[in-house]
């Protein structure tokens, strides 16, 4: 059974580093795909509301605003999925390897 480590040791451990280094990295790629993707979006409204506000078809009363809107929506949804899946296989399994070895 291994003694407790102080906060020095884990923070200086390696596989600690790695943890704290990649999700920091996942999580800053996510954040700006979400942000470039909602700002997108909200810039397409202020710049371009006609391209919006025509018609998917002759005779449709759908615009081109709906579908791209659901898709910002769906799109958030899937970068969700990406980040809970990468945190359910990968992120988990690296704070117990991390946590059996500090003694937690």
């Amino acid at each position: 059974m291994s003694s407790k480590k102080s906060a020095h040791e884990i923070l200086e451990d390696p596989d600690f580093k790695s943890l704290s280094s990649q999700k920091n990295s996942i999580s800053l790629v996510l954040t700006i795909l979400e942000l470039v993707l909602y700002f997108g979006f909200i810039a397409l409204i202020a710049f371009n509301k006609p391209f919006l506000a025509s018609k998917l078809s002759e005779g449709k009363a759908t615009t081109i605003g709906i579908p791209i809107a659901v898709g910002t929506i769906v799109l958030s949804w899937v970068l969700t999925g990406v980040y809970i899946w990468w945190a359910n296989n990968k992120y988990d399994v690296l704070v117990k390897k991390v946590k059996e070895k500090v003694g937690g």
